[in-house]
């Protein structure tokens, strides 16, 4: 390497760790954005070093990676791409995907236990609990679970994206579907206070601060 080059050399072995660092990303934006960075920077040394078959490798594969991000960040909420659908919380499906995604679950709602939350039904009318998914075409991409306690008043006892959609707030559209919620006798949210550190998310998807009974939970309002 001459003294004149290592900039060039240090942007080769650059672009090719990110790619190699985006290959290993289960969560599509990141992938993408990561990629995005890689594939620019190898097509600034591919030119640098007059190497155009692989500078028009990169450039498409970056105009690749900014169509799908576009694409990306323009239905990260979009409700004619994502839709939510009512479940049994009792239901095999369900079991079956919080089984699946078990580790995950714990490590962004520790404490959640579906088992313990349906407990909470017996005896009846002491809490009714409510489960939604959130499906990007057959592929569920969250699962949100409420606890009525009977006043319509639901806790929110999990709210959970797979890693590959983690950096979409896919919850906001089970919280914003006003007129499902209603029609479940439900008039306001309450996010449990197990997940006390992820009040700037809660805060994100339109929940606010409210003192309720003398402690301070974070709310949404239901409208009818």
């Amino acid at each position: 390497m001459s003294p004149g080059t290592w900039w060039l050399d240090a942007l080769g072995w650059a672009g090719s760790a990110l790619l190699i660092l985006s290959l290993s990303l289960s969560n599509v934006l990141r992938f993408r954005a990561l990629n995005l960075v890689a594939s620019l920077a190898l097509t600034a040394f591919n030119t640098a070093l007059g190497i155009w078959p692989m500078v028009a490798m990169n450039g498409i594969i970056a105009g690749i990676n900014v169509w799908y991000l576009w694409r990306l960040l323009r239905t990260r909420d979009d409700e004619s791409t994502y839709e939510v659908v009512a479940v049994d919380p009792r239901s095999e499906y369900l079991a079956h995907l919080l089984r699946v995604h078990g580790p995950d679950v714990e490590r962004h709602n520790p404490g959640f236990d579906l088992a313990e939350v349906l407990r909470r039904e017996d005896p009846p009318g002491a809490c009714r609990v409510c489960a939604f998914l959130v499906l990007r075409g057959d592929e569920t991409v969250g699962v949100v679970v409420l606890c009525d306690g009977g006043d319509g008043a639901a806790r929110v006892e999990l709210d959970y994206v797979t890693a590959r959609f983690r950096d979409f707030s896919v919850g906001t559209l089970v919280y914003r579907d006003h007129g499902r919620l209603a029609s479940q006798g439900l008039h306001r949210l309450l996010a449990s206070r197990r997940m006390a550190d992820r009040a700037s998310y809660f805060t994100a998807v339109g929940f606010h601060r409210e003192a309720v009974e003398g402690q301070d939970e974070l709310v949404r309002d239901v409208r009818g």
